[in-house]
């Protein structure tokens, strides 16, 4: 039975500091990171492998998006464990602007293996985030989806094999799995670059929404400089009560948006 769940938000990206960046995988809106988050994702492997071993996490889950791999490689590396891609944990897009194209969505484990060979890509994503965006309410109800079926997943594949477990995740992504975990919908959370939240399987709780206590909330103390580019749910724009829409790919109209739970899809 997993018995603790660390979240961890990526590192801070390159396009906050440099405008001519370039996707390394060439999917839009998809960023490294910067020097400056290769290092805070040094820190973050240093403070895993700082902690008692019964405590570090044993399995990686992270979203295709290639700063949270970089983000996860150095923790992957120093504990000696895979990456599991999960596109569940993906960034969180707005709804398209109509007539726009849909929102990029990141290749697959096996192909995210050739940029990072610590992807174990048996791992199949148990959900896909559609690629016409979401609104709050749809956000807040992926995270409740996928947080429901992992925990299930993972035990009922891996019996008692991982008790720790790691998730690296977008900032919006990162708030909602926490409050879908406390079952407190309302959390006020800001989470910065690196940060790590810590949950605590309760011993008398059913299920898997609201079953933990949280350790950490978005801490940055492991960080010499601390979280840095904090982001809340609060920054977002709205407009006519409305999240405001986002440009999708132009030209993409046409293209499938197979989304929602996946499980039937798990080769593990």
């Amino acid at each position: 039975m997993i018995e603790t769940i660390y979240i961890a938000r990526h590192g801070f990206r390159l396009n906050w500091i440099n405008n001519n960046w370039k996707s390394p995988t060439g999917l839009p809106k998809d960023p490294p990171l910067a020097a400056y988050g290769e290092a805070q994702a040094q820190e973050l492997a240093a403070y895993f492998l700082a902690i008692p071993e019964a405590k570090r996490p044993t399995m990686i889950l992270s979203s295709p998006y290639y700063r949270c791999l970089q983000t996860s490689k150095p923790t992957s590396q120093a504990l000696e464990v895979p990456i599991y891609v999960e596109h569940g944990l993906s960034e969180w897009y707005s709804p398209v602007t109509p007539g726009t194209g849909l929102h990029p969505r990141p290749s697959s484990a096996a192909v995210m293996q050739t940029y990072f060979s610590e992807i174990d890509p048996s791992w199949s994503s148990i959900w896909l985030p559609t690629r016409r965006g979401e609104d709050v309410e749809a956000l807040h109800e992926r995270a409740n989806g996928v947080l429901d079926l992992l925990v299930t997943e993972i035990e009922n594949r891996f019996g008692g094999k991982h008790k720790n477990i790691l998730l690296v995740s977008h900032a919006a992504t990162v708030i909602v799995l926490c409050r879908a975990l406390l079952a407190h919908p309302d959390l006020p959370l800001r989470v910065g670059c690196c940060s790590i939240s810590e949950f605590s399987r309760k011993s008398d709780a059913p299920g898997v929404l609201g079953a933990w206590e949280a350790l950490a909330l978005a801490s940055g103390s492991h960080l010499k400089e601390g979280a840095s580019r904090d982001w809340g749910l609060e920054d977002i724009q709205i407009a006519n009560g409305k999240v405001i829409s986002d440009q999708g790919i132009p030209g993409t109209q046409g293209e499938e948006d197979n989304c929602g739970p996946q499980i039937h899809r798990s080769s593990l």
